[in-house]
């Protein structure tokens, strides 16, 4: 029983206060899912059911009613939830459908609240007793009676003995006004006293009994009409998801190519037999959510306080500048073509309501800039014309409206009326006009020429004929399989039967197939030996879905795997076993190769050499069979394959190379790939020494020698200025400085005996040291100018050096 499985303790409590035996279950009223159905309501049949890779799956009911007739379909709860939001309904012979129903239940917290009583859904009990506060109860615990109103419930710790203990107090107001308290000992009993709280307890005991019971939501579909009619009902569901399997026959005998052979395995849990349905399996996975659609939602509003004052000053709003978005124009003429001025120009909503007035100008000419959106009605009137209405009229989107209005000769009161656009779809009947519903989901398992005027035997015994149906859901050609955009869909050519709770393996694919065996050699899988494998192509016409195999060979077990899905044509490695008989092992080796190119440009020498790497894979056959081995390289970033070794298939992250090793042979297979070296210099810094050592390792060619060693004899040209600029330099420091020092001696000579003669020596030095400063000036400032011209002359070779050299 659910209620002792969730509130054990309560429940045994509650049994005997409300007079039920304690050896059977609470026995509530049944959910309310299933008494939403009509007694004359009837179920109506699965007839075809689509299954998808994501867990759901399209149903289509196909049934009969006579006049006012509901019709009943059912599901569990998490089903309903889907239904909800994709349900479908049409009735096919001119009838209506009135209404669709289904039971619902408030959450169980939300029932709870309901029965006003303090209780959570898992309360203990002393939370039972505690939401009986005030209530008049009874309370015997051995010889003990006491009557009274409940006061509280009060839980205590006890020590004795070395134990701790947790005891529960009952406190009871008695009607002498005297408190008093009893320990709730396992022999104690209580009894109620006010019979409206038995009542609700009993309702408790109801919703916690209720949850045992199926889970079952019948949607009943009110439908109204004349004489017996067909109903059609389609929806999506939660399902199973459908597995593919295959199974792979190899012979050893020549000329028999392998036989594929593809099942599918379905699961029936929607409780309801499939009687003879059409059964399509979609290979792919169409975006789809759960939404608790069935499940009464209740949201948290703010709780607002009561105003100190509901006193409030007059507001005056602004007026409205913009209705909408939509413009209509257009012209109002008579019957010559010539323009109507002063006409009357009328716009209503769909409602009825007027949304713009307006008059036509010197030509006829009227517009409206700001209309709602949707369907309009223009109304025209005109002294001398007749009124003029034109309904059906669209207006909004990017575009502009606009309809000419031609108005006839007569008087006002005359009415003249125009259909502005096509008509509104007919919602209250089957018929759709020109309408034809597109997508992949209307394409899914449909017969080449529809279902015609009928099918055999009808629904239940009697024949019908579906000419709206067809209208309704587009056709396709039929086929054992068929391309839906991003799915591919596999349909059974006959009608299947599987009952409910049923599963079955039902054939999809069975064609020969192109497969080659081989061995396939992964070195960084980490296993120690190649696997068996066999490389398909999918020569059947066919989208094999993706799913698990069996190689059956000579009619023995060879081992098994997964497929991933292959489009037709495709080709695709499968590995079912490992190769015993296969040994491989691999080595490398790494060389720094010479520069193969040389590039020179704006003023940078960069010299490209490469990293050459050799995998060398080894291969011993023990088997009296040769072995195809496909070798899985890795592709790597930044390399590129050298020497004679090219892959026959190439993937995001692998080469793949085919090896043939005869029986008891070994075979090997070498990979030879290099990755690019750059080494770059400037120009401007290159010196003998490295210019020789380019030269000895001929990484240059003798051109290039030529013009690098024109840039070092400008660079020495420039070198022989700058030190020649230098030398002077430090000549005019000398002269400065001993002129400094002779300036100092004429100082200390004054009043002395010597001072006459040692001034006119002196000063004859000071003047010829200034004639030889301003020849040094002179020679400096040639210096300079030579010096930015070698630069300048240097820059300009350096820039002009243009090589790309292949050594």
């Amino acid at each position: 029983m659910l209620c002792f499985r969730r509130w054990p303790a309560a429940c045994a409590f509650l049994l005997p206060v409300l007079g039920w035996p304690q050896n059977r279950p609470a026995q509530g009223p049944k959910p309310e899912a299933d008494t939403g159905a009509s007694e004359t309501a009837s179920a109506i049949p699965v007839k075809r059911v689509a299954l998808y890779k994501n867990g759901v799956g399209y149903f289509e009911h196909l049934g009969s009613v006579r006049d006012k007739q509901d019709v009943t379909v059912s599901f569990t709860s998490g089903q309903l939830d889907d239904v909800l939001k994709s349900l479908t309904v049409l009735d096919l012979n001119g009838g209506r459908i009135t209404g669709v129903g289904y039971g619902s239940a408030a959450p169980v917290d939300k029932q709870i609240q309901g029965l006003r009583l303090s209780l959570g859904e898992k309360p203990s009990l002393s939370e039972f007793l505690g939401a009986l506060r005030g209530a008049r109860l009874e309370v015997k615990s051995g010889p003990t009676v006491l009557t009274g109103r409940l006061l509280s419930v009060d839980r205590k710790t006890r020590i004795s003995g070395g134990t701790t203990q947790e005891i529960d107090y009952l406190s009871l107001l008695a009607d002498n006004g005297e408190i008093r308290t009893t320990e709730l000992t396992p022999a104690y009993s209580v009894r109620l006293l006010d019979p409206g709280l038995a009542a609700r307890l009993g309702g408790f005991l109801d919703i916690a009994a209720a949850e045992r019971e199926p889970d079952i939501r019948r949607v009943t579909i009110s439908t109204e009409g004349s004489g017996e009619r067909s109903i059609f009902v389609s929806y999506i569901s939660e399902t199973p998801v459908w597995k593919s399997t295959y199974r792979i026959m190899l012979s050893s005998k020549g000329g028999q190519s392998p036989l594929l052979q593809g099942w599918a395995i379905v699961d029936n849990v929607v409780g309801q037999d499939w009687d003879k349905v059409e059964l399509s399996l979609v290979a792919g996975a169409p975006q789809s959510f759960i939404q608790a659609l069935s499940q009464p939602y209740y949201t948290r509003r703010p709780v607002i306080g009561m105003p100190e004052s509901m006193n409030a000053s007059p507001h005056t709003f602004q007026a409205t500048l913009t209705t909408g978005l939509g413009r209509l124009a257009g012209r109002v003429t008579d019957a010559s073509g010539a323009g109507v001025a002063g006409a009357s120009v009328k716009v209503y909503g769909a409602d009825g309501g007027a949304a713009g007035e307006t008059r036509t100008d010197a030509s006829g000419a009227y517009s409206f800039q700001s209309l709602p959106e949707g369907q309009m009605r223009l109304e025209v009137t005109a002294a001398g014309f007749r009124r003029t209405t034109v309904a059906g009229l669209l207006v909004g989107g990017s575009a502009d409206a606009r309809r000419d209005v031609r108005l006839e000769v007569g008087a006002v009161a005359e009415s003249i009326e125009v259909n502005g656009a096509m008509p509104l779809l007919d919602t209250q009947s089957s018929s759709f006009g020109n309408v034809r519903a597109t997508g992949s989901g209307a394409a899914l398992g449909r017969p080449a020429g529809g279902r015609g005027g009928g099918v055999g035997g009808g629904v239940g015994g009697y024949s019908y004929s579906l000419p709206n149906y067809d209208q309704a859901r587009s056709q396709v050609e039929a086929a054992a399989t068929q391309e839906l955009g991003d799915l591919f869909e596999y349909k059974l050519k006959e009608p299947i039967t599987i009952q409910k709770g049923r599963s079955a393996l039902v054939p999809i694919v069975q064609s020969a197939i192109g497969a080659e065996k081989v061995s396939v050699w992964n070195e960084r899988a980490g296993l120690a030996r190649p696997l068996r494998a066999l490389w398909l192509t999918n020569s059947t016409g066919l989208t094999l879905d993706g799913g698990s195999f069996s190689v059956m060979e000579d009619d023995t077990f060879a081992g098994e795997g997964i497929l991933d899905p292959i489009r037709p044509d495709e080709k695709r490695l499968a590995s079912y076993a490992t190769d015993l008989a296969l040994n491989a092992s691999s080595r490398n080796t790494t060389e720094q190769q010479r520069v193969t190119r040389v590039t020179v440009t704006r003023g940078m020498l960069t010299q490209r050499s490469e990293i050459r790497e050799k995998k060398t894979y080894t291969f011993r056959n023990e088997d009296s069979a040769p072995r195809a081995v496909i070798v899985e390289h890795p592709v790597r970033a930044g390399y590129e394959l050298r020497g004679d070794a090219r892959p026959v298939e190439t993937t995001a992250g692998w080469m793949r190379f085919r090896v043939q090793v005869e029986p008891k042979q070994t075979a090997t297979l070498v990979v030879e790939e290099a990755r690019p070296l750059d080494s770059s210099f400037a120009v401007t810094n290159l010196d003998a020494a490295r210019l020789e050592v380019f030269v000895r390792e001929k990484s240059i060619d003798q051109p290039l020698e030529e013009a690098l060693r024109k840039v070092l004899a400008q660079k020495s040209a420039i070198a022989a200025l700058q030190e020649q600029s230098s030398a002077r330099d430090a000549e005019k420091s000398k002269i400065y400085d001993d002129q400094q020092r002779l300036r100092e001696n004429m100082k200390a000579l004054k009043g002395s005996a010597e001072e006459k003669l040692l001034l006119q020596r002196y000063t004859q030095q000071l003047n010829q040291q200034e004639d030889r400063l301003e020849a040094l000036k002179k020679d400096a400032a040639q210096l300079d100018t030579q010096l930015e011209q070698a630069k300048d002359a240097l820059a300009r070779t350096i820039e002009e050096l243009a090589f790309d050299v292949k050594l």
